[in-house]
């Protein structure tokens, strides 16, 4: 168990790290989707073969990992439009309200009753969105996007959780990769009518970020979310990524100096997230500690 929640917290490290990257390249947010995750699906791709793990599957099961993929690409094309149309700090904290999703998604997807505290925790770190809103109201469109890409975050967790029972995590990975750059080329024209591109090739500094983006916080780091997954629960692993906005908004504050740009009603919604994640965490831990203790006959 240790072990998945340091494997964890490094994935949500490198996660903080994505929104960063995003600022850097200059692309429009579709075509930085679609590249990510072609070049993550191309690295993953080669690896496999080489390790002679590449493989076909039925094509129920294939659909269904390719399906996740669709979603993830849906995820990342409406982060990556919330952090172009507001800033890096306010996108990456509109993903706490991830917890509020699941507490409803989880249940209703694996068939169990809604737990109420995993709610009401959801919903203390959705105020700490709705504060951030309401003071920053020329943020709206951005904002928006970032709950959609909660939204879309909590649901592929859920899913890849039953489908790791039976799939690798370096194998999962490379197809929905795959499944995010077909639902690329299918949407992005229609995306562009409302979102227009001002350029499609990548610059040099584009295209070496895109790198550092797909090999490093792509394919290693959802390596290591997956194989967290194993041990931790998805509502724990979704509510874990809230501490994603902490490391991100660090990070914009030391390379972007947005903490010039943004007053009290902020710290005070990422205050609520943080209680949050907190508590969260602390329940786990007390639940873990009881279920040891009963096995031991304490």
């Amino acid at each position: 168990m240790k072990k998945a929640f340091i494997q964890l917290h490094a994935a949500v490290l490198l996660a903080g790290f994505t929104a960063i990257l995003g600022k850097l390249i200059e692309l429009n947010e579709g075509y930085l989707t679609a590249y990510r995750m072609f070049l993550s699906a191309l690295i993953l791709g080669v690896i496999l073969f080489f390790n002679k793990k590449l493989h076909t599957y039925s094509a129920k099961n294939t659909f269904k990992m390719l399906g996740v993929g669709a979603i993830i690409s849906l995820h990342w094309l409406t982060f990556y439009g919330s952090i172009k149309y507001s800033n890096v700090s306010v996108s990456v904290t509109c993903l706490s309200s991830i917890g509020f999703f699941t507490s409803f998604f989880e249940p209703l997807i694996n068939r169990r009753r809604i737990d109420i505290v995993e709610v009401l925790l959801g919903l203390l770190a959705i105020a700490g969105v709705y504060l951030i809103f309401s003071f920053y109201p020329e943020f709206k469109t951005g904002i928006i996007f970032g709950i959609i890409s909660a939204m879309l975050a909590s649901l592929f967790p859920i899913i890849n959780k039953r489908l790791l029972e039976t799939y690798s995590s370096n194998t999962l990975t490379f197809f929905e990769m795959s499944g995010g750059v077909l639902a690329m080329c299918c949407l992005l024209p229609f995306y562009f009518h409302f979102f227009p591109a001002t350029y499609f090739i990548p610059t040099l500094s584009d295209f070496l970020w895109l790198l550092v983006l797909s090999a490093v916080c792509t394919v290693f780091a959802f390596y290591l979310s997956l194989n967290s997954l194993k041990k931790i629960s998805a509502f724990t692993t979704n509510l874990t990524y809230n501490f994603e906005p902490i490391y991100s908004i660090l990070l914009a504050f030391i390379i972007f100096k947005e903490n010039k740009f943004l007053g009290s009603g902020f710290y005070y919604g990422v205050a609520l997230i943080l209680l949050a994640v907190s508590l969260q965490m602390l329940r786990v831990y007390h639940d873990r500690k009881k279920d040891r203790s009963l096995e031991l006959g304490i």
